[in-house]
């Protein structure tokens, strides 16, 4: 499964409502170090189909929920289980290191 574009209107479907983990992506186009954790991001969402959901939310056209979430720095990670931030982090990570932030979950 690809990323899901998340947005206001599909928020709650695609991520409160998912029974399934949720990896939500904080990014930015003009963001290079988020440029950089795309192609680790879009690897996680192949690997796992199934297992984990992948969001990636645009900071500047979904900055109501980058501020619910307290994006301050991009990229930022966050991992939600049933509709609960159950782990976070921000700057660029490996894959192994992304993995570690959710694999306690699945």
């Amino acid at each position: 499964m690809a990323e899901v574009n998340i947005t206001l209107e599909n928020f709650e479907e695609e991520v409160e409502k998912c029974s399934i983990p949720v990896l939500l992506d904080f990014w930015a186009e003009w963001c290079g170090p988020c440029r950089m954790l795309s192609p680790v991001v879009a690897e996680i969402a192949e690997q796992y189909d199934g297992k984990i959901k992948v969001g990636k939310v645009n900071v500047d056209k979904v900055p109501e929920l980058a501020d619910e979430y307290g994006v301050s720095s991009i990229p930022m990670l966050v991992v939600m289980k049933d509709g609960k931030t159950a782990a976070a982090c921000v700057g660029y990570r490996d894959k192994g290191q992304v993995e570690k932030l959710f694999e306690e979950f699945l």
